[in-house]
C-alpha cells in the first residue's frame, strides 16, 4: 500500500511519466490497491499496448516495450484487465460472475472493437438520414454486428451519458439505435413468452415486457421488479404473522403452497390490504387516470398508483406468492380479480367474490360489480381470462392513450403499442390498417407500408378500396423521394433572402403564444399550401404570408412554422427540451445552439450571423 501512495505522488509530477512508474513497479503490483495506480495510464495508451498483442515488433520504444513486459505478468494482467474493465465500463460487470473463467484480454479487445464500431455507425447516421426518418433497412448494419450486442449497447449508453451540452447529434442517433436494438430483443422475448404453456406465463413478466418495450431506454428488468414485489410480500408476511403465527403462508417459499381454507385465504387478503393500502398508501389514480405511467408496472411500484389492470396484476402476483389463487376477470370498463368461495373451478359466477384492486382491495358481489360500472352485464364478462388476454387489454389501453396524445407528433406510444398488439395478433386487419395509415401519415417507411398493405389484401380482399388508395399514394411518395437531387442550400447573401432577420440556432420567443423555441430552418416567404394559410389565419397578420417564416423546435416537443413578425429574441435563452434537438444541432453553448454538419451545409452563412447576433444582443445586455 505504501508503494501505491509513493507512485501516486510521483504521477502528479510533470517530470515522471506513467510508463516510468510502471517500469519501477514491475513485480510489485500484486494487490488490488496497487493496481489502482494504472488508472493514471491514459486509456488510449493502454489500448495501444493491449492491441499490439504484447510484441516488441510493434514499433514501440524500448521504454514502452518494458511496459509490455510488465503487463505480461499473468497475475498483474488479470488484475489489470478486471480493474480497467470495471473502471471504464462499470455497467458490464453484471454480465460476469465470480465463478466465470474469463479471458479478460479477449473481453477487453471485444469491448474496444465494439466501441469503435458503434462510434462509426452513429457518426454515419446524421449524413445518411438527416433528410428523412431512419428507414426500416437503416438498421441493417446493426442487425449483422460481429460483436456481442451488450458491448455495442454499452458504448451507446456511454455516448448518451456524455457530460455537458456537446455531442447532441451523436446522442440523438445513439438513442435511436439503442431504442431499436432493445425493442427488437424485447419483441423476441415477448414472442418466446407467448409460446410457453399458459401455466408458465407469469402475469408480472408479461406486464414487465410491455413496460420494457414502451420504455426501452429505462433500466427495467423482471428481476428488479420481482425484488420489489418480494419486498411487499415480506411486509405482508410480517402483518400476517402478528395475526396468525401458524399460518401456512409463513412457512413456505413464494407460491410453493396453495392455501385451501377460505378463512386462511381471507387472512392473507386482509394482510395484503393492510400493507398495500394502509401502510404503503397504494391507490387508484383517479385524478390522472389517462396517464400512460399508470400502465407501466415499474412506475406503479415507484408512484404507488395505477389503473385497475396494473394494480390487479400487482395484487394477484402478491396473493399467489402467498398461496392464494386469485384469477383475472376482464370486466368491462374496470378490470377485476375473482376469489373462489365455492368449489374450485366452479362456473357459477355467484360462487366468487370479486376484488377491486383499484378500490383498495374492496370485495364485491356480482350486483356490486354492476353498480361499479353503472349497468348490467352478461355472465361471460365474469369469466377468467388468460395471461395473453390480460396483455391484450393492457396494450389496448396504451393504444387508446396513443390515439389521444395530440402533443406527441411522432406518435411514439401509438407506434409502440401497435407493435405489441401485432406481435400478439399478427393477422388483425384492423390494427394492420391502423399501422399502415399511421406510417403513411407520418411519411415514414413507405416500403414497410406496402408490405403491410399486401398482407392486409391477402387476409381480407374486401379491403381493396382502402388498400388501393394507400398503395397509390405510397408509390407516389417513393417516386418523389427518388427524384430528390440533394439538399437545398440557402445563402443569406442571395437578394431574395435579404428580408430574413433571424438565423439558425437562435433561441426565440413567440410574441403571441409565449413559447420558447429554437430556429432550425427558414424560408423567405411562407411555403405552406393555401389550406394551411387559411386555417392558420395567416392573412390576418400585417405582412401576411409575404414575409420570412421559420421552422422552430418548441419546448413542448412540437415543431412549428412561425412568421417573422411573431418572433423576438429571448431575453433569457435556455435549452429547448425537444426530442429532435440533436437531429439539427451538435451543441448548446448556454445562449444559442450550434448547427451540426448537415444543417450547416443547408445554411452555410448562418453561423457567422448567429454569433454576431449573440454577441450584440446578449453581451450588450450584460454591460
Amino acid at each position: 500500500m505504501a508503494l501505491f501512495f509513493k507512485m501516486k505522488l510521483c504521477i502528479s509530477s510533470t517530470n515522471v511519466k506513467p510508463v516510468c512508474i510502471l517500469q519501477r513497479s514491475r513485480g510489485n503490483l500484486k494487490s488490488v490497491q496497487d493496481i489502482e495506480i494504472l488508472k493514471y495510464l491514459e486509456y488510449e495508451l493502454f489500448e495501444g499496448f493491449l492491441l499490439a498483442g504484447f510484441r516488441r515488433s510493434c514499433g514501440y520504444s524500448k521504454q514502452h516495450c518494458t511496459v509490455l513486459e510488465v503487463l505480461s505478468d499473468v497475475e498483474i494482467l488479470m488484475n489489470l484487465f478486471t480493474y480497467v474493465l470495471s473502471c471504464r465500463w462499470p455497467s458490464l460487470l453484471k454480465y460476469y460472475s465470480h465463478t466465470d473463467s474469463v479471458s479478460w484480454l479477449e473481453e477487453y479487445k471485444a469491448r474496444h472493437n465494439a466501441g469503435l464500431e458503434a462510434q462509426r455507425i452513429v457518426a454515419s447516421f446524421s449524413k445518411r438520414f438527416f433528410s428523412e426518418h431512419v428507414p426500416c433497412d437503416g438498421f441493417s448494419d446493426i442487425e449483422t454486428l460481429g460483436c456481442p450486442s451488450h458491448f455495442f449497447e454499452d458504448e451507446l449508453m456511454c455516448i448518451l451519458n456524455m457530460e455537458g451540452r456537446k455531442g447532441l447529434t451523436w446522442k440523438y442517433y445513439a438513442k435511436k439505435i439503442l431504442y431499436f436494438l432493445r425493442q427488437q430483443n424485447i419483441l423476441k422475448n415477448l414472442k418466446e413468452y407467448l409460446q410457453r404453456p399458459t401455466d408458465r406465463q407469469s402475469f408480472l413478466e408479461g406486464a414487465v415486457l410491455i413496460d420494457q418495450y414502451c420504455n426501452p431506454l429505462s433500466d427495467i428488468c423482471l428481476k428488479g421488479v420481482q425484488a420489489q414485489v418480494d419486498d411487499i410480500t415480506d411486509k405482508v408476511r410480517k402483518v400476517l404473522r402478528t395475526k396468525n403465527p401458524r399460518h401456512p403462508s409463513l412457512a413456505s417459499k413464494a407460491g410453493e403452497v396453495l392455501v385451501s381454507e377460505v378463512e386462511l385465504q381471507r387472512q392473507v387478503l386482509d394482510a395484503m390490504n393492510c400493507v398495500l393500502y394502509e401502510q404503503l398508501k397504494y391507490k387508484g389514480n383517479e385524478l390522472d387516470y389517462y396517464n400512460s405511467l399508470n400502465s407501466y408496472i415499474h412506475q406503479v411500484l415507484i408512484r404507488r398508483t395505477g389503473i385497475p389492470i396494473s394494480l390487479s396484476v400487482l395484487y394477484l402476483t402478491i396473493a399467489r406468492q402467498l398461496g392464494v389463487r386469485l384469477e383475472p376477470v376482464n370486466f368491462p370498463s374496470h378490470f377485476l380479480l375473482r376469489w373462489c368461495q365455492g368449489k374450485e373451478g366452479s362456473t357459477d359466477i355467484f360462487d366468487y367474490t370479486y376484488i377491486d384492486a383499484f378500490g383498495k382491495g374492496k370485495q364485491l358481489t356480482v350486483k356490486e360489480c354492476e353498480y361499479l360500472i353503472g349497468h348490467h352485464v352478461t355472465e361471460e364478462f365474469y369469466g377468467v381470462v388468460t395471461s395473453k388476454e390480460v396483455l391484450q387489454r393492457m396494450v389496448g389501453n396504451l393504444l387508446n392513450l396513443g390515439k389521444r396524445e395530440s402533443t406527441d407528433q411522432s406518435y411514439q406510444l401509438l407506434r409502440d403499442s401497435l407493435d405489441l398488439y401485432l406481435a400478439m395478433y399478427p393477422d388483425n386487419v384492423q390494427h394492420l390498417m391502423l399501422q399502415a395509415r399511421l406510417y403513411f401519415h407520418l411519411g415514414i417507411w413507405p416500403e414497410k407500408v406496402l408490405d403491410i398493405l399486401q398482407h392486409i389484401q391477402a387476409l381480407d380482399p374486401s379491403q381493396h378500396g382502402a388498400v388501393g388508395y394507400l398503395v397509390q399514394h405510397t408509390l407516389e411518395h417513393i417516386e418523389r423521394r427518388k427524384e430528390e437531387v440533394g439538399p437545398e442550400v440557402k445563402h443569406r447573401s442571395d437578394e431574395k433572402h435579404k428580408e430574413v432577420c433571424f438565423s439558425i440556432g437562435l433561441i426565440m420567443k413567440h410574441k403571441r403564444y409565449g413559447y420558447n423555441c429554437v430556429i432550425y430552418g427558414w424560408d423567405p416567404a411562407c411555403m405552406m399550401g393555401h389550406e394551411w394559410i387559411r386555417n392558420m389565419n395567416v392573412h390576418s397578420l400585417p405582412h401576411g404570408p409575404h414575409q420570412p417564416f421559420y421552422n422552430v423546435l418548441v419546448e413542448d416537443g412540437s415543431c412549428r412554422y412561425a412568421a417573422q413578425e411573431n418572433l423576438e429574441y429571448n431575453s433569457e435563452p435556455r435549452e429547448i427540451p425537444h426530442p429532435d434537438i440533436g437531429r439539427y444541432f451538435s451543441e448548446f453553448t448556454g445562449i444559442h445552439y450550434l448547427a451540426n454538419t448537415e444543417l450547416e451545409i443547408r445554411y452555410p452563412e448562418d453561423l457567422e450571423l448567429t454569433r454576431a447576433t449573440v454577441q450584440k444582443i446578449y453581451s450588450s445586455g450584460k454591460e
